[in-house]
């Protein structure tokens, strides 16, 4: 059905931070767009983040941001190769292991959750790239190598940015390598909309509200995007598919890097024992003791099933339609008029029925607005949004448990899950490229206009606009970082 892909992964530490510098900053710099996402050592307050008001959910961040840490940093540099098949790119991807220099709060959640998927703590702590939070402290940020350098140089590069359900991740980012959290939202994406102008992507809401998935969480985003890609060459479609190359790293290279599988989606015959929740959210309360399955590959064939079934029910019911139509011609000599109707009728009930079943996790089982624990800011009750959840033993056998398991732990990192959002964000622009206007470059494209700037709010219809009103002000600190950012790339502009 599909073939595995391996992804090279460079691990970045301190010991090797400067040797690898010049090659991040041209991956960096030669990119179309770039993905982002983070480990973080908690989040806080979860009911806070998922307040009704959405400045109320900005202060929960805000303070998970200024108390918490970003662990590590994985950043995805894609590259379209024009001279290449159409849609082909070139990615570079990169962990970075991060050590904040000041006390931060780290949760027990946070701990056992990443302990689970292979993050080494000891290699965190010994080997680390430091930074500190907040302002610049005496250190000019666009000097040296250090975390804080090249953040700035990914703001100088102007390239899109792509993040899967991305405002705390946007928010750590901003607290930590570049300035205090400002105290207003509108501050913030006034802010933002200036940082990124090449537009903020978060592929969460494109699986939500443009691909309309069952389901949005990271792994099954990704898998069920690269399924459908694969299909595409079976199907004789192979020019209107995303297609990867990655850089071969050979001798004192081939050191630093973690080749991470992810394995192709395959069938399973004769079981259906699902985690309903872990199947709509990537996320079980149970975790490793929920005695159902995770198994995603299951999960996406189901769903896939589940559809062509409503499918065929539809197109029996037509054709029922049309023969009680036809004998109501013969037995009246009229036509009856309704058969427009009841279509037009059936189409948008099955409209409605994805909206209702994507609303319905929104709901507790009072009936009152609330986000579920698998579909949000605390999509996996622990440092990161974007997880395919606690690995567990499935019925079928320690055999498959084991390859689950390996997985699992193989494939969680913030490099990888950063590699995985942007491939969903190649292969929804795949989609929609036919409605990008034709003549235009690549410095003028827009990539999902449809999606631009707009970040997944959790448990709301409407996303989170990263734009400049004319009742909202830059902060202070930012325009001073701004004049720093580019007032340093002009100059090097012109020296060169």
């Amino acid at each position: 059905m599909s073939t595995s892909l391996t992804v090279p992964v460079i691990d970045v530490q301190n010991d090797n931070f400067k040797e690898l510098w010049p090659a991040m900053v041209v991956a960096i710099k030669t990119s179309s767009f770039i993905a982002l996402d983070t480990e973080l050592s908690g989040l806080g307050n979860r009911k806070s983040l998922l307040a009704e008001s959405i400045e109320d959910r900005y202060k929960a961040i805000c303070h998970a941001a200024r108390s918490r840490s970003i662990l590590s940093l994985g950043i995805a540099c894609y590259k379209k190769l024009d001279h290449k098949a159409p849609d082909t790119y070139l990615v570079q991807v990169y962990n970075l292991t991060l050590l904040c220099s000041e006390e931060y709060i780290i949760e027990p959640q946070s701990v056992q959750f990443l302990v689970q998927h292979g993050f080494d703590f000891n290699k965190q702590y010994s080997h680390g790239i430091p930074y500190c939070k907040g302002n610049s402290k005496g250190e000019a940020d666009d000097r040296g190598v250090h975390i804080r350098a090249l953040f700035t140089e990914l703001l100088r590069a102007s390239k899109p940015l792509v993040l899967h359900n991305g405002l705390i991740d946007m928010a750590f980012l901003y607290q930590s390598f570049y300035a205090h959290l400002p105290d207003r939202l509108t501050t913030f994406t006034a802010d933002l909309s200036e940082m990124f102008p090449a537009g903020v992507y978060d592929t969460k809401y494109v699986t939500e509200f443009e691909l309309r998935l069952s389901a949005s969480y990271l792994e099954y985003a990704y898998k069920k995007c690269y399924l459908d890609n694969s299909r595409r060459v079976t199907s004789g479609s192979p020019e209107t598919r995303v297609h990867l190359e990655f850089c071969q790293y050979a001798g004192h290279m081939s050191i630093y890097v973690d080749y991470r599988e992810c394995p192709a989606v395959t069938t399973a015959e004769g079981q259906t024992d699902i985690c309903q929740r872990f199947s709509a959210f990537g996320w079980c309360p149970n975790g490793t003791k929920c005695p159902l399955s995770h198994d995603t590959d299951l999960i996406i064939l189901q769903d896939e099933k589940c559809k062509e079934d409503k499918r065929k029910k539809r197109k029996r019911q037509r054709e029922k339609r049309k023969r009680g139509e036809a004998a109501e011609v013969i037995s009246d000599g009229a036509p009856q008029n309704k058969r427009h109707n009841m279509e037009v009728d059936e189409e948008e009930g099955t409209q409605g029925e994805q909206q209702e079943q994507r609303a319905e996790p929104q709901m507790d089982s009072d009936g009152n607005g609330k986000q579920d624990e698998g579909n949000g800011p605390c999509e996996d009750e622990a440092g990161s949004r974007n997880s395919t959840g606690p690995a567990e033993e499935s019925r079928t056998g320690v055999d498959d448990a084991e390859r689950r398991k390996k997985a699992d732990t193989g494939t969680h990192r913030a490099g990888f899950d950063a590699f995985m959002t942007g491939y969903i964000f190649a292969y929804s622009c795949v989609l929609t490229e036919e409605e990008v206007e034709a003549g235009r470059d690549e410095a003028e494209r827009s990539w999902l206009p449809a999606c631009n700037n707009k970040v997944y709010l959790s448990g709301k219809a409407a996303p989170l606009n990263v734009v400049k009103s004319t009742f909202s002000k830059s902060s202070k600190a930012h325009i001073q970082k701004m004049e720093m950012v580019w007032g340093a790339k002009s100059n090097s502009t012109h020296q060169s």
